[in-house]
């Protein structure tokens, strides 16, 4: 990593609060050039604190854009860090009003061009992409990282199955986040009544999602995937293929009617610049600049030039849970979809094989232990040593399998594969899930790709339509994008299960569901092997950014396995246990200490669908010793279930120092309308 000592322009920081029309006042933080001309301004908004949780992270890049010449600003939502107001729904209509508000008062401003672009990551990415949508005069482009359009789909369902792997932590991160309390460095006295008024108002967000089932209006409000014609910013739109949300980049890259670029690499939910495995990295903010320089300084840095769609081909690799660096090449397609990709159809019952199916049998029955996805590996990957699914052989033995023969010559595929299957069930409700394996000559099994269909979501994700016992019906559905190469003498593998614990919750009923071979196919999208000739490789400048910002960092006193499975043999149950964050307390420059703890715990037994919990633990602690501040939030999340309800129990407690100043339990029974 590249920390340059000098930039073209000085910059100077300051904090300073944004006024809304009801009077609410934001905080910010705002680096600037050294200037006497007006700038354009980058915003990212987004709850996070930017006073101590993303303050590592806002150093490494908000003043790096200043010294090239804009105004970079980091702004907190209503109701977080040192925000006035109260926290709203993540998926409501308040925060993206707020941030047009936001966007006009920077516009407005005498150091700013009136020229405005938005981007962020996670949450700040589709942030931004709401923003856009709302189509403010004054913002011109975007850069949204690992975001969604569609949060319903890609972030808390799949194929319209409940996910369970982290739905119960995502809430409990959530509820901690939002129950923190003001800085007293930033606010003064006021902390303390300010805080007083977030904890009575907090409610933990598994709540409003749980109510939310189907893909309705809460979820389409959320994101923007009907509102893509309503954008007008050009928009750069960027994924790593180890990141769940990376299909919004192939979605936007083909839907969006303005000016539009997607970069796809190899990496986690991580900005492409950080070096987090699996890379390699990128100097991404050289690649944003030229971005911004074009739409917002009207430089012809040559970003239209690009191919509309870059991604990193993977290249096939013995199956491990990370890699420091990915092997692949650069790719590049001038449209997408692309015509260098065509479907290419298999079918289950001709050109794969059934592996260990009597061939004499019309519908093959996949039943699979309830533990199946316990080798799934983390559904956001974040960098860390043990996120991606090992090997695959253990989860394929739970699982109904079609192998093709050994290939005479490479395939390399680039998009969304598909199925079409026929299916015969005796519940009225059940799942399917595939996945897409890479087999090596030595039997070893890569996950390249996976998808789920929740069969009573087979009419529409916003219906629920349940199965006729015994009927038989076709059913489609798409696994997730994917850029990989199948080499010559390897296997393609699609493996067939009823469960995958604990990415999705189980549906009540075991019995899964049967297979016509016969009349089920899979369709890969096949990119042609000589789509490159003659085209100029695709290179990337080294990764660059502003100096760190100093934080000290200690190591945790005990330290957990990032992912321990334990199989209770004689209670035939499967426990997962995370530490997502295995990391101990920082200390800031300016004397914050800063420290998180968490622990997701998942269980269920082989055979009992209904037996699946999940629990979340979280705790973060901040500390300033010079003047005797010191906070703690704890949550706990919960959530289990019987054949017709969801049950979510959550836990939230407040201390300041040793004394509990607030403390509160919730208990909901929700009825599983579609899950």
């Amino acid at each position: 990593m590249r920390h340059p000592e000098a930039y073209p322009h000085s910059v100077t920081r300051e904090d300073l609060r944004i006024p809304l029309p009801d009077g609410t006042e934001l905080a910010a933080r705002v680096w600037r050039p050294v200037t006497d001309h007006p700038v354009p301004a980058l915003l990212e908004y987004l709850p996070d604190r930017l006073g101590d949780r993303t303050a590592p992270r806002d150093a490494e890049r908000h003043p790096w854009y200043a010294g090239h010449g804009y105004a970079s600003v980091r702004v907190d939502a209503r109701g977080h860090g040192n925000s006035g107001g109260l926290p709203g729904d993540e998926y409501g209509e308040q925060e993206p009003a707020d941030g047009v508000a936001v966007i006009e008062w920077l516009a407005a401003r005498p150091w700013c061009s009136g020229r405005v672009g938005a981007f962020g990551i996670a949450r700040g990415g589709a942030a931004a992409l709401r923003l856009a949508a709302l189509a403010p005069p004054a913002l011109r482009a975007v850069v949204a990282v690992c975001s969604t359009d569609d949060p319903y789909d890609d972030a808390h369902h799949c194929g319209g199955s409940l996910l369970a792997v982290g739905t119960h932590a995502r809430s409990a991160a959530r509820l901690a986040l939002t129950a923190l309390p003001p800085d007293p460095r930033y606010v003064g006295d006021a902390w303390k009544p300010l805080w007083r008024e977030r904890l009575e108002a907090v409610e933990p967000p598994v709540h409003a999602w749980l109510a939310h089932q189907t893909r309705d209006a809460y979820w389409r409000r959320g994101g923007v995937r009907e509102d893509h014609p309503a954008i007008r910013a050009a928009v750069l739109a960027v994924g790593g293929w180890a990141d769940p949300h990376r299909d919004t980049v192939l979605r936007l890259v083909e839907h969006l009617r303005a000016p539009v670029r997607g970069l796809i690499g190899p990496w986690p939910h991580q900005y492409p610049d950080q070096g987090l495995p699996p890379g390699p990295a990128i100097g991404f903010l050289q690649e944003t600049l030229r971005w911004w320089d074009h739409w917002l300084k009207d430089e012809d840095t040559g970003v239209m030039a690009e191919a509309a769609l870059r991604t990193w081909m993977n290249e096939s690799v013995p199956p491990a849970t990370g890699y420091a660096n990915r092997p692949g090449r650069w790719v590049g397609d001038e449209s997408w979809p692309s015509p260098d990709v065509r479907e290419v159809h298999y079918s289950l019952d001709d050109a794969l094989r059934t592996a260990g199916t009597p061939s004499d049998d019309r519908f093959v029955p996949v039943r699979s232990p309830q533990h199946t996805g316990i080798d799934a590996g983390r559904f956001v990957p974040a960098g860390n040593a043990a996120d991606l699914p090992p090997d695959q052989r253990e989860e394929d033995g739970r699982s109904v399998c079609f192998d093709s023969a050994p290939l005479p010559e490479p395939v390399e595929v680039l998009g969304r594969a598909s199925l079409r299957l026929r299916v015969r069930s005796r519940a009225r409700r059940g799942q399917v899930v595939a996945r897409l394996c890479d087999v090596a000559p030595d039997g070893s099994s890569t996950l390249v790709t996976r998808g789920v269909l929740n069969l009573a979501a087979r009419a529409g994700r916003d219906l629920v339509v349940e199965w006729e016992p015994g009927a038989v019906e076709d059913v489609g559905l798409e696994l997730a994008g994917i850029a990989h190469d199948f080499p010559a003498g390897h296997r393609i593998r699609l493996a067939l299960s009823s469960a995958y614990w604990p990415w999705v919750w189980p549906q009540p009923d075991p019995t899964g569901f049967e297979l016509d071979p016969g009349h089920s196919v899979l369709t890969l999208p096949v990119r042609h092997l000589a789509a490159d000739a003659g085209s100029a490789p695709i290179t990337f400048e080294a990764p660059e950014q502003s100096a760190p910002l100093g934080v000290r960092s200690t190591e945790p006193l005990t330290a957990r396995p990032e992912r321990l499975v334990v199989h209770d043999v004689a209670q035939g149950e499967w426990r997962l246990e995370l530490d997502p964050d295995p990391s101990g307390p920082h200390t800031h420059p300016d004397g914050l200490v800063h420290e998180e703890h968490a622990l997701e715990a998942y269980r269920i037994r082989s055979d009992d669908p209904l037996s699946a919990r999940t629990r979340s633990d979280r705790t973060i602690r901040m500390e300033r010793p010079d003047i005797g501040w010191d906070v703690t939030v704890q949550t706990r999340s919960e959530i289990s279930c019987d054949a017709t309800h969801f049950t979510t129990r959550d836990h939230l407690r407040a201390l300041e120092g040793a004394d509990v100043v607030f403390e509160r339990e919730w208990e909901r029974r929700v009825p599983r309308t579609a899950s």
